[in-house]
C-alpha cells in the first residue's frame, strides 16, 4: 500500500463569498469581534486578505494593510478547533513572504497585552515590541486594554544596512 501525500493548508485570496465562514470564526474566536463591515471595507480598500483552507475547511484568515514601504497586520485569526497546530505561524510566514515580495521594509502589528500566546509567536519570529497603545482594545465591563505595538524588520532601510 502506498502513502498518498495530501497537500497542506493553502492560503487563498479572501472574497465576499468567504465572509459567512470568516464571520463564524471571528465571532467564535473573539469577545469583541470585527464586524462584517470591517471585512467588507478591508476587501474594498485593497488590503491583503487571505483565507487558510485545508481539506475543504476554513481554518483561519488574515488581513493586512499596505503602507509606504511597510505592511500592517490588522487581523490574523485561527478557528478555535484548529488553534495550537501551527496555522497562525503558517499564515504569518506567508504574509512575511508577501511583504518581502512587495519590498516592504517592516511589518507592524498590535497585540493585546494579555494575549501571551500570540506575543510568543511574534517574539519567536523576530518581532520586537516598539511601543504601547493605551486603552486600544475594548475589554469586558466597558474597560479598555492596552495593545503592544510590535515590528519586524524585513529589509535593510538603506543600501549600507545589512
Amino acid at each position: 500500500m502506498s502513502a498518498v501525500l495530501r497537500p497542506g493548508p493553502q492560503l487563498l485570496p479572501m472574497t465576499t463569498a468567504h465572509l459567512d465562514a470568516v464571520m463564524a470564526i471571528e465571532n467564535a474566536a473573539y469577545a469583541f469581534p470585527w464586524t462584517r463591515g470591517n471585512f467588507v471595507d478591508s476587501l474594498a480598500s485593497g488590503c491583503v486578505a487571505q483565507v487558510l483552507y485545508d481539506d475543504g475547511r476554513m481554518l483561519g484568515y488574515l488581513i493586512a494593510m499596505n503602507g509606504v514601504d511597510e505592511m500592517h497586520l490588522l487581523n490574523i485569526t485561527v478557528a478555535p478547533p484548529f488553534q495550537h497546530q501551527g496555522n497562525a505561524r503558517h499564515m504569518l510566514e506567508a504574509l512575511i513572504a508577501t511583504c518581502r515580495a512587495r519590498r516592504a521594509q517592516q511589518l507592524w502589528l498590535e497585540v493585546r497585552e494579555t494575549n501571551l500566546r500570540a506575543q510568543a509567536i511574534y517574539l519567536k519570529r523576530g518581532f520586537v515590541q516598539v511601543g504601547v497603545r493605551k486603552g486600544y482594545y475594548p475589554a469586558p465591563q466597558g474597560k479598555r486594554e492596552n495593545a503592544l505595538v510590535m515590528s519586524l524588520q524585513l529589509l535593510p532601510t538603506r543600501l549600507g544596512d545589512r
